[in-house]
């Protein structure tokens, strides 16, 4: 039998690794957990990884006991649903649903192996919008909903989430479905973009982009990379005082990006969708939190909880948005703009 010859880890230059794929330790949590540790120390998200947020607060909403029923709409790292399955002591059982087909498999593996098998976990790759297709035999005794997006999406610039690093202009949370957002943004005439701009990130620039996304097609300047449209939005507010032009200039590409993935996703139409069945699927009594990261998202949950408030079928729900604290922030840069909103079914 041949051996088999060590394969040596590529090298990369200065004294860290900069790009995703170099990024060996981060990479590998369990291997590395002590460097992995510092790096959460200081107030950052390993590359590959996701922090849960508002985990303490989110569990004092649902008030989980062993043998309920309940349903994670977005397992991502899995995070949440660890603590839940916590939560529940070997008793009942937890649904939980993913798109994302590449990370979803690796989560399933990582909480196995914490013990959280078949038994009392069923994943389901399928929109969080199906929910009454999961187990419709079953009512839920608490529903979870975290709407953001992973950091294990937003790191990997093969995904297209983030315009740090180059990549291909996609942001599918399921890349194996639908149009990316390079083929999206061509489908598109000036005044749609505009309109997705401001509905969907409330973009003060949306003019300026907009046209100069026209422009880069008129004079055949393809935007396929994540870099490519940075660019654009960087030309296009050039007009900007210099003071305050690298600052505005970054939120906008963070607020186009966030545009074009809610529009890609279709999430805006996948949350009122998911708003909408909650009511049937919940037993009385039934908590649901649900975590959003922008106003877009969070008007509809806001307005939604309480028509139903109105009309007897929550019993009670969150008058304010519930906040992370300071510590948390400092601990997950990415928990700042997170808002908790909760209801009782009636």
């Amino acid at each position: 039998m041949e051996e088999q010859q060590h394969k040596r880890r590529e090298r990369y230059k200065g004294t860290h690794p900069r790009r995703f794929k170099d990024k060996y330790k981060e990479l590998n949590p369990e291997k590395y957990q002590q460097d992995v540790e510092k790096i959460k120390q200081k107030g950052k998200t390993p590359a590959g990884m996701h922090i849960p947020i508002m985990v303490d607060e989110i569990l004092e909403v649902l008030q989980i006991k062993p043998g309920e029923i309940g349903f994670d709409a977005t397992l991502g790292y899995g995070g949440h649903s660890s603590r839940m399955l916590e939560k529940l002591e070997g008793k009942g059982h937890l649904y939980a649903t993913d798109v994302d087909p590449i990370e979803s498999e690796k989560t399933k593996k990582r909480l196995e192996e914490k013990g959280f098998g078949e038994d009392i976990l069923t994943i389901c790759r399928t929109n969080f919008c199906n929910i009454d297709r999961i187990v419709p035999e079953e009512k839920f005794d608490f529903v979870l909903a975290d709407l953001g997006v992973s950091s294990m999406q937003i790191d990997n610039p093969e995904r297209g989430f983030t315009f740090k690093y180059d990549g291909p202009l996609d942001l599918r949370l399921d890349p194996t479905s639908g149009v990316s957002a390079a083929e999206r943004l061509k489908e598109l005439s000036k005044d749609e973009i505009v309109g997705m701009l401001i509905e969907n990130s409330d973009e003060p620039h949306a003019e300026q982009i907009a046209r100069a996304i026209m422009h880069a097609y008129k004079t055949r300047q393809p935007v396929e990379t994540t870099k490519q449209l940075a660019g654009i939005i960087e030309n296009a507010l050039s007009f900007l005082p210099a003071s305050t032009r690298k600052e505005e200039i970054k939120k906008s590409c963070q607020r186009t990006f966030q545009a074009l993935r809610i529009d890609v996703n279709s999430e805006f139409e996948v949350l009122y969708e998911f708003l909408e069945k909650l009511p049937d699927v919940m037993k009385s009594g039934g908590r649901i939190a649900i975590l959003t990261f922008h106003s877009g998202e969070d008007r509809i949950v806001k307005k939604a909880f309480k028509q139903f408030k109105r009309e007897g079928i929550y019993s009670e729900i969150s008058e304010d948005v519930i906040r992370p604290s300071k510590e948390e922030c400092f601990r997950n840069s990415r928990a700042h703009s997170t808002k908790l909103r909760w209801a009782i079914k009636a």
